[in-house]
């Protein structure tokens, strides 16, 4: 065990933890953000992507020891109260089914638009691919990541 010092949507804390443990771990086990969730365990479905330094990654494969010194956000960091544009274009466009992706899929887009704030149908597309819906919710996906575009715009 070591002890890791870590910076999760702004705050900083300290966890006690093998170098191997992934960070999806750390955050729902060891700090109760339990927003990330876990799909696969394989880096395959997307629900448990977060944010290191504003870059979309699956925190199921990523081991605690490679964020040291590095900016975590999770869904729950995205704002305080649910209002971030790409969560607002979720509700308008009433994305959710289960809900179980949508954290991921939100993070996902989060992180697209800020790199592409003005993307094409077929940008939106290649950009989500990495992220399962079980429910098939592809089309609203599309729509609210579009339409977050626009609010963001």
């Amino acid at each position: 065990m070591s002890k890791f010092d870590v910076k999760i949507n702004g705050q900083s804390y300290s966890v006690e933890v093998s170098d191997d443990t992934p960070v999806l771990w750390v955050l729902r086990d060891h700090l109760n953000l339990l927003g990330t969730k876990y799909g696969c365990g394989i880096g395959q479905c997307g629900s448990c992507t977060i944010h290191i330094d504003g870059v979309s990654m699956k925190s199921c494969l990523l081991p605690i020891s490679q964020v040291l010194g590095r900016s975590i956000t999770t869904i729950e960091g995205l704002s305080d109260n649910g209002t971030h544009p790409v969560q607002e274009a979720w509700k308008e466009i009433d994305v959710p089914q289960c809900g179980y992706c949508q954290a991921g899929q939100i993070m996902t887009a989060t992180a697209f638009l800020d790199k592409n704030p003005n993307p094409s149908k077929n940008e939106i597309r290649e950009a989500m691919h990495g992220n399962i819906c079980r429910c098939a919710s592809y089309n609203r996906i599309e729509q609210a990541v579009a339409k977050a575009s626009e609010n963001l715009s």
